[in-house]
């Protein structure tokens, strides 16, 4: 059963990104990004989502929503979530009262139709190798979106880790974070449980969420005790939403 589900999620997913993406592209031409991204892209992701979660039956909960501004509020936001799957980066744009711009590597662009479909929004895809050209895109271009608007997120790890792993946190949004004056909201998602890292094969539960409150940078404060204080809030509250992957002997490093 698990694997019909898997599947049907799946080929959904796959079937349907082709006609999306391509009016996105279209769309892009004639009218704003920011209105093709509601219309299409974080329509699609809605759509995913919901897929998943009827027919894939991986449902989910969130708490801690109230520590999110309002669509009314215009501080500059950057939202910093565990990563373990390709779940959450599907579920923040389609929930967040802002426009998210991801910051990713630029070999997604690559991805037929849905990296196409990315090229035409205003995110920031970066070139890993490139060092400090590469964060002066991000410094650039981040605080001319949330200017804008848009809220950057941006996974401090940097890439996926398996279900009861600490990555290593790096200063990326800490640095991001100071340069601008933007708050950096921390969140914790136990999403590799239900979806594995680097797999399609669902397994039906409930996905938990917990989202932090705003850490502000400190006057004088450094990059790096910036992201320590979001990395010991996230690691700890892994262990409270997800206490099963963490066993009583694990060694941590906060």
């Amino acid at each position: 059963m698990r694997f019909i589900r898997s599947l049907l999620v799946l080929s959904w997913m796959v079937v349907t990104v082709i006609p999306v993406a391509s009016l996105l592209v279209i769309g892009s031409f004639i009218v704003s990004s920011e209105r093709v991204w509601w219309w299409f892209g974080v329509s699609w992701l809605k759509g995913a989502i919901w897929v998943t979660k009827y027919i894939g039956g991986v449902n989910y909960r969130v708490r801690g929503e109230e520590y999110l501004p309002d669509k009314d509020d215009d501080q500059r936001i950057i939202l910093c979530p565990k990563h373990q799957s390709t779940w959450e980066t599907f579920f923040f744009p389609s929930m967040t009262p802002h426009p998210l711009a991801y910051v990713f590597k630029k070999e997604l662009l690559q991805i037929p139709f849905f990296g196409w479909a990315l090229a035409r929004l205003e995110m920031v895809h970066i070139d890993r190798s490139a060092g400090n050209d590469a964060w002066a895109k991000v410094a650039a271009m981040g605080e001319k979106l949330m200017d804008r608007g848009k809220w950057m997120i941006m996974f401090p790890e940097g890439t996926r880790t398996e279900r009861g792993i600490q990555g290593g946190y790096k200063t990326g949004a800490s640095r991001l974070a100071i340069a601008t004056d933007a708050s950096i909201i921390p969140i914790a998602v136990a999403s590799g449980r239900c979806w594995p890292r680097r797999s399609f094969w669902l397994n039906p539960g409930v996905i938990d969420v917990s989202i932090g409150p705003p850490i502000t940078p400190k006057p004088g404060q450094s990059s790096a005790d910036l992201m320590r204080e979001v990395e010991i809030w996230i690691e700890a509250e892994m262990r409270i939403i997800d206490p099963e992957a963490y066993p009583e002997n694990t060694v941590t490093s906060f």
